[in-house]
């Protein structure tokens, strides 16, 4: 019984998501227009650029994890960011719900409108530039996309962090934090050209093992354990968000935020 309250709770989450998504006409540009642009802006430039195939290739891997990113990430953060902008963000947590359970619904509308954007880029990947992201087998495809669904769950989350401590002014980092992870993380480059301490940072970060564990099917060179190295990071960073999310909440309750960001 109680697992079936827990998911019927959740699930209002994804129709709460799935609705606002159907209305907002702009939801449309988070998959199609905005990941297209940006697909075919890269992509033609590999094309101009005259690069050959492998490396066009290594390019595109991240323009598109990069956009299956962002769109799935930015589902989580508005669970809190339309409650903050329509100022009933106290309503949220009035409600009979554990926070797992709005992250975890949010999170499964994003993973399937990032999918959505998977299928419709690996498709013109294939008729446009000739590169096929469905070389390396079902198994090692789930296991990637699966890892970036996680990697976008975390910047979510951190997002939602940001929105309890800082308010309005945290907005920016919906669309900030993706584009700070793609100087660092390998996503149209080697991290081994970056410079320290950037190097090391890439190092701290999962996105980077799972880009290099997919293009090692195609003839790049990659580490070793590198889907190990990328899922126990994602585990101790999904701990740590959410003790913070925790104590971050108990904070806001008592000193009022979730009240002033609601009026």
């Amino acid at each position: 019984m109680n697992l079936q309250k827990i998911m019927i709770q959740t699930w209002a989450f994804v129709i709460k998501n799935w609705i606002i998504t159907k209305r907002n006409v702009f939801s449309l540009f988070e998959i199609l227009f905005w990941p297209v642009v940006g697909f075919f802006s890269v992509g033609l430039l590999t094309n101009f650029l005259d690069l050959n195939a492998d490396m066009a290739g290594f390019i595109l891997i991240g323009v598109i994890s990069m956009s299956v990113i962002q769109v799935c990430q930015i589902d989580v953060a508005y669970v809190l960011l339309y409650d903050l902008w329509s100022k009933s963000l106290k309503h949220t947590f009035i409600a009979p719900v554990h926070p797992f359970q709005f992250i975890s619904g949010s999170w499964l509308i994003g993973v399937i409108r990032s999918f959505i954007v998977f299928l419709l880029l690996s498709f013109l990947s294939i008729l446009t530039f000739g590169f096929d992201f469905l070389k390396p087998g079902l198994v090692p495809l789930t296991l990637f996309l699966f890892g970036l669904f996680l990697i976008s769950g975390l910047i979510g989350m951190s997002v939602c962090i940001l929105v309890l401590i800082f308010g309005y002014k945290a907005e920016v980092a919906a669309w900030s934090i993706t584009s700070l992870m793609a100087l660092v993380c390998g996503i149209y480059y080697p991290i081994s050209i970056l410079p320290s301490p950037f190097h090391e940072m890439a190092k701290g970060i999962p996105l980077t093992y799972f880009l290099e564990y997919f293009r090692s099917f195609y003839g790049f060179e990659g580490g070793k354990n590198l889907l190990g190295w990328g899922f126990g990071q994602i585990v101790v960073y999904l701990v740590i968000e959410a003790m913070l999310f925790k104590i971050v909440l108990r904070r806001a309750r008592k000193t009022g935020v979730l009240i002033k960001l609601s009026e």
